[in-house]
């Protein structure tokens, strides 16, 4: 007989799953309104794709970004399908003219390669672009909890890059966060009448603390 139980969880993504160069968040009409129509996909495939990546690499290394979230997020897909198209941080930059350097490119393919749900929120303008880089730098599941608590601690860009640093130097997140009065986990949720009753009562009757009812209930439904 085969084995009826559930196999392990799958593993939450933190970098990107979909093709470098697809708008996949560019494209989605719910972010971008009737922009996501123009929406340009990179293809490093594709030659002719691949000039016009070398070009918005040109134009988004000026710095005329206006701030424009969207378009940084077109400027990041350029240089993440340009270093897959030419093969190297160094080769992309030389592809530029000079442009742009190793550097610029190297940090903002980085932000392209983050998960769609860390992209979706650099979309909206709720976690700013250039604290999206900083977060780029840290990897594994580190990346997402510092993303939330970059929204959930409102964080600065320039706290975000003192965390990522002290995490990529070794100190856990939770000790990194800390540092400014951040708990990893907190977070203020609105519920219902209903539920909020309900909640209050069987803490009050399990003797446990709201958070303890609601985080095993959000684990139960995630698994």
């Amino acid at each position: 007989m085969g084995d009826d139980t559930d196999g392990p969880p799958e593993p939450v993504p933190t970098d990107r799953e979909s093709p470098v160069g697809a708008p996949v968040i560019r494209g989605d009409e719910s972010v971008a309104g009737p922009h996501a129509r123009e929406a340009v996909q990179f293809d490093p495939d594709d030659p002719d794709r691949l000039a016009d990546a070398a070009e918005t690499v040109r134009q988004f290394a000026s710095g005329d970004t206006n701030d424009d979230h969207l378009y940084m997020l077109r400027g990041a897909a350029a240089c993440a399908a340009l270093v897959r198209g030419e093969g190297s941080y160094k080769a992309a930059a030389e592809r530029t003219g000079g442009n742009a350097t190793v550097s610029f490119i190297r940090k903002w393919a980085r932000v392209h390669d983050l998960p769609r749900s860390v992209r979706k929120q650099v979309a909206l303008g709720r976690i700013a672009p250039t604290a999206a880089k900083h977060i780029a730098r840290v990897g594994g599941e580190a990346r997402l909890l510092l993303a939330w608590a970059t929204l959930d601690g409102d964080l600065t860009v320039r706290e975000v890059r003192s965390v990522a640093s002290a995490v990529n130097d070794g100190t856990p997140i939770e000790h990194a966060l800390r540092e400014y009065d951040v708990e990893l986990g907190r977070i203020e949720i609105a519920l219902s009448p209903d539920s909020y009753r309900d909640l209050r009562r069987r803490a009050s009757i399990e003797d446990a603390a709201p958070g303890e009812l609601v985080t095993a209930a959000l684990e139960e439904y995630f698994d």
